[in-house]
């Protein structure tokens, strides 16, 4: 019998400007036929790139994404526990990158940190953050 070895998630963390350029940001980022998703924090500003590509119907959208909306505020802080059960249920399949776009950069360091602790320094590995001016 072979365990399969589960490779961590490729994590990029998006901040700053306002969450049009985060979204356009991460969708420049997407590599066609990979699977992703993307975790926002807050509302969209009127701008739909993210949830467009996301509602591209199968055989074979060329980005296939799952876009996942958590109510705005300080994700180390306020939005722990929702982000730890958003994460928790999304890498139950894990997809082959992860974005996490941020409303409020404040506190970045915070969540890197409690982002490499156990359980998470197992299944994702942070990327370079991509910061929008």
């Amino acid at each position: 019998m072979t365990v399969a070895v589960r490779r961590p998630t490729p994590l990029t963390l998006v901040s700053g400007g306002r969450a049009a350029g985060r979204e356009a940001a991460i969708a420049q980022a997407l590599v066609p036929d990979e699977p992703a998703a993307v975790i926002v924090e807050g509302l969209a500003d009127g701008n739909a790139i993210l949830a467009d590509l996301a509602e591209q119907v199968l055989p074979s959208p060329s980005f296939p994404l799952q876009l996942l909306r958590i109510a705005p505020g300080c994700l180390c802080c306020s939005g722990n526990l929702v982000l730890r059960v958003t994460l928790n249920r999304l890498l139950r399949h894990p997809p082959a990158r992860l974005f996490i776009s941020l409303a409020d950069a404040s506190h970045i360091e915070q969540l890197r940190t409690w982002l490499t602790a156990s359980p998470y320094d197992a299944l994702l590995a942070l990327q370079a953050d991509i910061q929008v001016s």
